[in-house]
């Protein structure tokens, strides 16, 4: 069926409370227009994250697409989504930065992170998606969803506010009053829009008030410089319209100019990116159950080829220097306001990736958004990643009265977003996001098989679904057990859903 969709509703716009399903489409002229609609969606965030990663945009862009099509092919285009660049690795990338990490390191990383992604794939296909529920119970993915987030506010405050805090503070306010007041659409690129407006105000700020004598993340000092400055060699005036993303230089201050090139590997960095695998893993399941509720298809047994597939398309962009991906929320907003499920438009958003991807000059511009800006966002993005872990925890009603949850999830939370080290060696230790991680994850399975047994009873309680009037006196038809005899709500709507 990859390639194969049947033509409904005469390829004009389904009526009131049809749907076009995954292996259906619209009119060719309808079918493209859709397919820019998702990538408009999914424009802002791939292209702002690889940026704050100090990655290529262009060349995430372009292989957002690429992934997207391998995506496609695995699940044999039962799950429609896009892959787009992931928020989850920002916080594993800014702390191998931190330690003079270059990007080689960085996409090495993500490679070997995406390859395990691929590998849990596999596993959940043959085990099944409950194996998800055992191992990571919501208390353990929300924590570890937080401290991703929150360990990111010392590069907010350290990097990006300093270089303009009025633009950061114009842009941020800008972000909260679209996001939240403007409705439809608009408001879901809420991230693009205040980049564009955050870009354009910079521009008219120089004109206004002239050069800004503050830290410059480029020169890593304070300078007299322009917000908006496209005259520099190599820049945007030296790019070219059309062609294919620039190799990674080494500029002649000794900066590295990011272009494609291939990954390398090392240790320490490898464990920096790996906690968010796990967040990948939460995210892609949460994503695949939202597109089996509005497409009424039962995909449980696509869960396990989806992250795989993920993971594929990770190890397939990191692999020539893009950023990591992930299945993207925004495209299932799309998908939900439209009620067109075509893989064929998801296709088609792919191949005007791709097609971006071929402009050096987007690239530059998008490389030289000014750093006040991205302050100004960054502020919220990454304050919203952490408190998606708290998304988590209420959905799936987590009783933080219970030390079972509690003692864990606060050691791992404060180590993460303290950068609590633990030092092994000279060259090896292990620090932030990856020691709080594994404390949150072995800590709550260590405190759970300690636990008295009336602290274990009310863990399986919190566990279980609250009846309804439908299924009052129905036992666990929509519940399985682990190997320790653990409820793991799975099928129940709304029960687990994507931080």
């Amino acid at each position: 069926m990859a390639f194969r969709w049947s033509v409904v509703h005469g390829g004009k716009a389904p009526p009131p409370g049809g749907v076009v399903r995954p292996e259906e489409r619209l009119s060719w002229p309808r079918t493209i227009g859709l397919g820019a609609q998702h990538v408009v969606a999914m424009f802002g965030a791939t292209f702002v994250f690889p940026l704050i990663m100090g990655l290529n945009a262009q060349l995430a862009i372009m292989l957002s697409g690429v992934a997207t099509i391998i995506f496609l092919l695995i699940v044999s285009g039962k799950v429609p989504s896009y892959l787009g660049t992931s928020a989850a690795f920002v916080g594993g990338v800014a702390a191998i930065r931190a330690q003079g990490g270059d990007s080689a390191e960085v996409t090495g990383a993500i490679l070997v992170a995406g390859v395990v992604l691929a590998l849990v794939g596999v596993l959940i296909h043959f085990v099944g998606s409950r194996a998800i529920y055992s191992v990571l119970p919501p208390v353990v993915t929300g924590a570890v969803v937080m401290l991703i987030g929150f360990n990111l506010a010392p590069v907010v405050a350290g990097t990006y506010w300093p270089q303009d805090q009025w633009i950061a503070l114009i842009t941020m306010l800008f972000v909260i009053v679209v996001a939240v007041g403007v409705r439809g659409f608009l408001g879901r690129i809420a991230i693009f829009l205040a980049l564009v407006f955050g870009y354009v105000l910079s521009w008219v700020f120089d004109r206004i008030f002239g050069q800004i004598t503050s830290y410059s993340a480029s020169a890593g000092e304070v300078t007299t410089h322009w917000r908006v400055d496209w005259s520099q060699p190599g820049g945007v005036k030296d790019a070219d319209w059309l062609g294919f993303p620039a190799q990674t230089t080494i500029a002649a201050d000794g900066k590295e100019v990011v272009g494609w090139h291939f990954p390398s590997f090392t240790v320490t960095a490898i464990l920096l990116v790996l906690p968010a695998v796990i967040a990948l893993i939460a995210e892609n399941a949460g994503h695949v159950k939202a597109v089996a509720e509005m497409t009424g298809d039962d995909l449980d047994p696509m869960m396990g080829r989806a992250i795989a597939a993920d993971g594929v398309g990770t190890v397939v962009a990191s692999t020539f220097g893009g950023s990591p991906t992930t299945t993207y929320a925004e495209n299932i907003g799309v998908m939900a306001a439209t009620r067109v499920y075509s893989t064929a438009a998801y296709y088609v958003a792919a191949i005007v990736a791709i097609l971006f991807g071929f402009s050096p000059k987007f690239g530059a511009v998008v490389s030289a958004t000014p750093g006040g800006v991205l302050g100004g966002i960054t502020v919220v993005l990454y304050g919203m990643i952490g408190l998606l872990g708290a998304k988590i925890w209420r959905e799936n009603r987590v009783d933080f009265a219970n030390p079972i949850n509690l003692v864990p999830a606060a050691a791992g939370i404060i180590i993460g977003v303290g950068n609590v080290s633990l030092v092994f060696t000279d060259d090896f230790s292990l620090s932030g996001i990856a020691l709080g991680t594994i404390v949150a994850v072995v800590g709550f399975h260590i405190a759970k098989a300690i636990a008295p047994p009336h602290l274990k009873e009310l863990w399986l309680a919190e566990r279980r679904p609250t009846p309804t009037p439908e299924d009052e006196g129905a036992t666990e038809t929509a519940a399985g057990k682990d190997a320790g005899g653990a409820v793991l709500i799975v099928d129940e709507p709304g029960a687990y859903k994507e931080p």
